[in-house]
């Protein structure tokens, strides 16, 4: 048995050769460890069912479910770092968006401005905007728009279906450079940087996590110039589960935004 891996977070089609040339540095390094992997990555619509697979070897999550959901159910291996968002290794934060055309100058023109947003356990997406909102008395009162995707949000907010999302800063270095209507948007402000997005494998490998994030480092480091460009990687951070632990503190959903139960 090989197991399982999947690396869904970023693996835009534009850049899907840089994803299966990680998981090749990956998995040729695991193999090097003694540590038997799919040849092949995981691609299925929805990848939330793998990340507690017993026999999962690596995959990637979002910081928000991983300290409310996963904490103690699946082993932290490490969150990537991306130097072309400039935040801290292995710290990333989200930026707000809104056309060129009509960006609100301040957080109080939200009010009255409709919200896209991938998905509620998102920490990029929803919880980090709400969490900005809160803690300046600010809401938005339309009915937010819920989109199943980043991409999907730069979409609706550029065809005016919204008015503003929050968009993972990795993922918007990525619009920028393949997504043509994320060329009529422009970022208004930004949430405060927290870790990352994580890569976990199942506790099952608990004892090989180091042999895992070694390989993982290895990997990284063995890039061509050329990948390591496309998929904005530049190394990993072996955070520790409670550095990610803030992120599970309670969400003032209500106040932000009242219209999402509407």
């Amino acid at each position: 048995m090989t197991g399982a891996a999947s690396l869904p977070m970023y693996d835009w089609p534009e850049i899907r050769h840089a994803t299966d040339a990680l998981w090749a540095g990956i998995r040729g390094n695991l193999c090097k460890r003694g540590i038997a992997a799919p040849a092949a990555l995981d691609r299925s619509a929805d990848p939330e069912p793998l990340w507690t697979e017993p026999g999962l070897i690596l995959s990637q999550t979002c910081g928000y479910p991983y300290a409310t959901r996963l904490t103690g159910k699946v082993a932290l291996v490490g969150t990537p770092a991306h130097a072309a968002t400039g935040a801290s290794p292995g710290h990333y934060f989200s930026v707000l968006i809104a056309r060129k055309r009509d960006a609100p100058v301040r957080l109080d023109d939200l009010a009255g401005l409709r919200f896209a947003f991938n998905m509620v356990h998102s920490q990029s997406g929803f919880a980090a905007p709400v969490r900005l909102l809160a803690a300046g008395g600010h809401a938005s009162l339309p009915p937010p728009l819920q989109t199943g995707a980043h991409r999907a949000s730069i979409r609706a907010v550029a065809e005016g279906e919204a008015d503003w999302a929050a968009i993972d800063a990795v993922t918007w270095e990525l619009a920028k450079r393949h997504e043509p209507l994320a060329r009529d948007l422009v970022v208004f402000a930004r949430t405060p940087e927290t870790p990352a997005l994580p890569l976990i494998t199942s506790l099952r490998q608990t004892n090989n996590g180091d042999a895992i994030s070694g390989a993982v480092e290895a990997a990284i480091d063995e890039l061509e110039p050329d990948i390591r460009e496309a998929a904005l990687l530049t190394g990993l951070v072996r955070f520790k589960p409670e550095d990610y632990a803030p992120l599970a503190a309670a969400l003032p959903v209500g106040q932000v935004f009242p219209g999402l139960a509407s």
